[in-house]
């Protein structure tokens, strides 16, 4: 098990994690410490702990939303993927008229044919 130390808002912490986790988690801390220290910026010396909520609710406004937007394109993936499959549908209709289409001209070309090769009536034969 792999374990990674965090400075976040002052303080230090010793996070366990699952080996291979470690440089995520680092990041994920960074993360949240750029977060705090934005909102220190802005609002100034407002108390840590208040400082620490309002930057949670900063970062899970964000997830919100990522999370909404995820669901926004999961479902226009499926509209695509549903117009894709009706797509495949009328081209698959639209191949076996033409297949069709084209066995009926075949066979029409050769009967043709074979009127064309038949040997002439001749003119005697006609009366």
């Amino acid at each position: 098990m792999g374990a990674v130390v965090l400075s976040i808002a002052g303080r230090t912490y010793r996070m366990s994690c699952e080996d291979g986790e470690e440089q995520r988690i680092e990041e994920l801390g960074h993360y949240v410490e750029s977060k705090i220290e934005s909102m220190r910026q802005s609002f100034g010396e407002i108390g840590e702990q208040r400082i620490i909520v309002m930057a949670a609710l900063a970062i899970a406004d964000e997830a919100t939303d990522a999370r909404a937007k995820a669901l926004g394109m999961e479902t226009d993936f499926a509209t695509l993927r549903a117009e894709l499959e009706a797509m495949r549908n009328a081209n698959d209709v639209l191949s076996a008229r033409a297949a069709e289409a084209l066995e009926n001209a075949t066979r029409r070309l050769a009967k043709l044919n074979g009127e064309l090769s038949a040997p002439a009536a001749a003119p005697d034969d006609i009366l």
